[in-house]
């Protein structure tokens, strides 16, 4: 068992709603967040769990339940444990799948040589906190080049769903495993059991599970258990940070899932809900499992971020509660998703604040800059071409044209998680190679290059070797690029 069981302060059940339970102690109240036990009397063998949210009077708490309440009763006895919630930490717990409690769910035995810790854990003081920004590469090009990530930092993804956030987030596992030799911890908030299991599955084919912990809070299990998932997670990050002094990638999917629990957490105790039912405490929520996530004198947790975004509306509190937190927003696009341009990261609507010429250089910046030009000027360009042709615009304005498409291909990407689905092999391309294709493209040496040429290649060395080989056949200015998947 992960908490002390204290059996000399013990309780009664007097109500029960839903998941919301209050106890009536004689002798010692609980303090917010401790750990209740209670059992009932259909299945004696079964543990009811029962946080402390708040303290009603001098007797009594009311508590959310983080296991189902089917069967419990009033007069039910409830055992205090003496201590919050907690979780397991130690290099034990690689390649090792958790829930909320820290009992594994891979049908192996369990952990022996862990140590267990809260999961209400004080973010690190500004003293221990780094000054340095640092990039973190992540091998993807139109991330490293259009918005560089911070080492140590948080990045949202934003996107619909069924655009490819999932996707993208297990390709950073995958170069993270490879290329920072660290810790990838994965935190599935509200994750459906068959996307846990084809993670698991799926990281263990690609060699990189040995280096990787999962921890799951599924659909189906109460709010409670959902809410705390990302403190556990959390815990089990910082100890790599913090003990074995290790980069850690904590990749959460997905936030807006944790919001919505923390939402049907309040509406079950009673709060007064504020604008389109979210909880009125929502910021300062979402701000104790952020503040977490930081850049330390002994190591780093960088953060990727999964946020559905209801409706598509980036003006929903959710979407606009979390960008405050974030140092780099990915913003993946529907539209781009069904052109074929995969990822489907939006250059014009994704930002970092590391993309300052004192941060990432000179050079880095300015093509940043003249790569966004030409893409919004081909964005501005594209409803004159949808009515008028191309034969309508000016020979300067073609010539953006031809550029923005060929870039828009190049920033295109095989990913290694997908190959069994494409049958292109998976590319990682280093920052350098990603900057010297688009200034490349951008100076006009591959205008007489078809734009297939292009289309899902790693460095663009490829599509030389990709236009010799006769693998893609010629096409015209306007053909789509979904007509040229392999």
């Amino acid at each position: 068992m992960n908490n002390t069981s204290c059996s000399l302060n013990t309780g009664t059940v007097v109500s029960v709603r839903g998941s919301v339970v209050d106890v009536h102690f004689e002798v010692r109240l609980p303090p917010i967040y401790t750990l209740l036990h209670t059992r009932t009397e259909s299945e004696p063998d079964k543990q009811i769990a029962i946080e402390v949210l708040s303290q009603l009077d001098a007797h009594r708490v009311r508590g959310i339940a983080l296991t189902p309440t089917q069967g419990l009763s009033r007069g039910a006895v409830v055992e205090d444990t003496g201590g919050p919630l907690k979780a397991p930490v130690g290099k034990a717990t690689l390649s090792r799948m958790f829930d909320v409690f820290g009992h594994t769910i891979d049908r192996q035995p369990p952990p022996t040589d862990v140590q267990w810790r809260t999961v209400h854990r004080a973010p690190p003081s500004l003293a221990r906190r780094s000054t340095k920004s640092e990039l973190f590469e992540t091998g993807i090009k139109v991330i490293d080049v259009l918005m560089p990530l911070e080492r140590g930092g948080k990045t949202g993804l934003f996107g619909g769903a069924g655009v490819g956030k999932t996707v993208l987030l297990t390709e950073m596992i995958h170069n993270m495993v490879g290329q920072h030799q660290g810790v990838s911890i994965f935190c599935g908030i509200g994750e459906r059991c068959r996307e846990g299991e084809e993670l698991h599955r799926d990281m263990a084919a690609a060699g990189v599970l040995q280096d990787m912990v999962m921890v799951f809070g599924q659909m189906n299990e109460p709010p409670g258990a959902r809410f705390r998932v990302g403190h556990a997670a959390l815990t089990m990050a910082e100890y790599f940070r913090d003990d074995e002094h290790r980069d850690v990638l904590l990749l959460i999917d997905n936030v807006f899932r944790f919001i919505q629990a923390g939402m049907e957490v309040s509406g079950l105790m009673g709060q007064m809900p504020s604008r389109l039912g979210y909880q009125p405490t929502m910021g300062t929520e979402l701000s104790q499992l952020e503040e977490r996530i930081a850049n330390t004198d002994s190591g780093a947790i960088t953060s990727i971020q999964a946020v559905y975004v209801p409706a598509d509306d980036f003006t929903d509190p959710a979407a606009v509660h979390t960008f405050s937190h974030l140092s780099a927003s990915i913003v993946l696009s529907r539209k781009r998703a069904s052109e074929g341009l995969y990822p489907a990261i939006d250059p014009l609507l994704s930002n970092s604040k590391m993309a300052t010429p004192s941060v990432i250089g000179e050079r880095h910046y300015t093509l940043a800059q003249a790569i966004r030009r030409t893409l919004a000027q081909y964005a501005e360009l594209r409803d004159i071409i949808a009515m008028l042709g191309m034969e309508q615009l000016s020979p300067e304005d073609r010539k953006v044209v031809a550029r923005a498409r060929r870039l828009e291909r190049f920033l295109t990407q095989p990913f290694f998680t997908t190959e069994q689905f494409t049958g292109i092999k998976g590319r990682l391309v280093s920052l350098e190679d990603s900057l010297e294709g688009c200034e490349r493209i951008l100076r006009d040496e591959f205008e007489d290059y078809p734009e297939s040429a292009l289309y899902m290649i790693g460095s663009i060395d490829e599509a030389k070797v990709k236009q010799t080989s006769g693998s893609n056949t010629q096409t015209e200015e306007g053909d789509s690029p979904r007509r040229h998947e392999p």
